[in-house]
């Protein structure tokens, strides 16, 4: 429900324009939405535990318990105003019942779930990869970060230096799978479209006969 295989979606803004997205999203209906909308408290909720435990640890092993985090090492705005808050919070039964889990755990286990758990928070629970053509332009590829913290990488690669679109085909595991590739002139290495999905071939040979249809339609209908 929450991912599909990977499909494509194709775009034209203009003739010379084209955009090919991959994605594992599936299609945005009503009930995926209230999903989505479930989840995001117990994603918030997964997070904000998992850092508290952290800091409950932390003071924990701290002989100056005055305040029930640690001052950051440059003022901040309101911070007597949040210390107060966090002392509240920390005072709570919630806060309480926190403190005696970070005591009970031990700290190679703790410091590990932690992370688990700040990772699912922040996991993106799709790929999304995109290849933008320009005519005369060149192409672009992006590909979504694995969290929602880490930026997209995106590369341009303006058309003269593309020196052709292939098709290539390698061994993953026991299977074939077909990629898409980018020759550019005076690298070594190709660049690879959708590297982290790498769909079926039937996309591949879609986008590929796209690529190509716009990078080159002006110059093949000349010839």
């Amino acid at each position: 429900m929450l991912t599909t295989k990977p499909h494509l979606l194709v775009r034209r803004p203009s003739p010379t324009t084209a955009e090919y997205t991959v994605t594992t999203a599936p299609a945005p209906t009503l009930l995926y939405r209230l999903v989505l909308l479930a989840l995001l408290p117990l994603r918030l909720f997964a997070g904000v535990t998992a850092l508290f435990l952290l800091g409950c640890k932390y003071r924990l092993h701290t002989p100056d318990t005055t305040s029930p985090f640690p001052s950051p090492p440059f003022p901040l705005p309101w911070e007597d105003t949040i210390q107060s808050a966090l002392r509240a919070v920390v005072l709570s039964p919630p806060g309480l019942l926190a403190s005696r889990a970070a005591a009970a755990i031990p700290t190679p286990v703790l410091i590990p779930l932690a992370v688990i758990l700040v990772h699912l928070a922040l996991r993106r629970l799709h790929v999304t990869e995109r290849l933008l053509v320009l005519r005369g332009l060149g192409v672009q590829t992006s590909s979504s970060g694995g969290t929602y913290l880490s930026r997209n990488a995106t590369r341009f690669i303006p058309t003269e230096k593309i020196r052709d679109v292939l098709i290539n085909e390698a061994f993953r595991g026991f299977e074939v799978r077909h990629y898409l590739i980018v020759v550019v002139e005076g690298e070594e290495d190709v660049v690879v479209v959708f590297p982290r999905l790498l769909p079926r071939r039937h996309i591949v040979e879609t986008v590929w006969r796209g690529v190509r249809g716009c990078l080159y339609e002006a110059e093949e209908g000349k010839g």
